[in-house]
């Protein structure tokens, strides 16, 4: 896996694009969340920042988070234009000329999507540390709820997986692309509202590809407000191991696809 990782690295270093949407996720997550920080959500004629104590420990961690996982879409699309150029340009192909297998080429994409994960979670592990520190947190506290960084990476491997998955049975960037946003924004809060409505009890749209993941990361004054109303803990395994579940069919399923398919 190391050197698959390696031959990747040397087709995506010198590429604009990468280094673009990287930048975005890196730069405007730490931004947003100072905005934030620093009263840009108030309430009240008093401008109260609601989400003031949100960046101390523990909260910090599941606070930041949330709105990493609306920058994932960055990365996100990053995976799609690095695949799909694959086959746009038809190095796929080279690359098993050169003497890959076609599940050689797959794991290597397998692997980008794994260490962007890995990467992205660390980042905003380091974030967490600097934010909570710089708002008053107590060292010692750290680790409470660090959970909430595992959950992360869930999300971050979820969001990524599922659009390899796009991107290898679309096979074409900007349709891709289109296909990724509209379901993610659009057409899995329909189907979540529809299903949540029509099973009050169950909430079976919880458990939707992308949706399972973003159930563990909340946004903020949800969890709030469930920790004012109620003290009993809300276990996420059920996210935890539903996540993990599609996860798992996503790779199963581009697998399946790729060694499948007429190059």
């Amino acid at each position: 896996m190391r050197s698959l990782l390696a031959i990747e690295w040397l087709k995506i270093k010198r590429y604009r694009t990468f280094w673009i949407l990287v930048g975005f996720f890196a730069v405007l997550l730490p931004l947003w969340n100072y905005e934030v920080a620093n009263g840009m959500i108030n309430m009240g004629k008093n401008s109260i920042n609601l989400l003031s104590q949100a960046y101390n420990f523990p909260e910090v961690w599941g606070n930041l988070g949330f709105w990493a996982s609306i920058f994932i879409v960055f990365l996100s699309i990053l995976v799609i234009i690095l695949t799909t150029n694959e086959f746009s340009f038809r190095t796929h192909r080279q690359n098993i000329i050169d003497g890959w297998s076609r599940l050689q080429f797959y794991h290597a994409k397998v692997g980008m999507v794994l260490l962007l994960s890995v990467l992205a979670t660390l980042y905003l592990f380091i974030l967490g540390v600097i934010f909570g520190l710089l708002n008053g947190g107590s060292p010692v506290d750290i680790f409470e709820r660090f959970e909430q960084v595992g959950y992360f990476f869930l999300l971050s491997v979820d969001y990524l997986g599922f659009a390899l998955l796009i991107s290898i049975l679309i096979k074409r960037s900007g349709l891709s692309i289109g296909m990724f946003l509209l379901y993610a924004l659009i057409v899995e809060s329909i189907l979540k509202g529809i299903l949540n409505w029509s099973f009050d009890t169950a909430s079976p749209g919880n458990y939707l590809p992308l949706q399972s993941s973003d159930e563990l990361l909340p946004f903020p004054f949800i969890r709030m407000a469930q920790q004012m109303i109620s003290k009993e803990t809300i276990s996420m395994w059920p996210y935890v191991i539903v996540t993990i579940i599609w996860c798992s069919i996503y790779y199963f399923a581009g697998r399946r696809i790729l060694l499948r398919r007429d190059w």
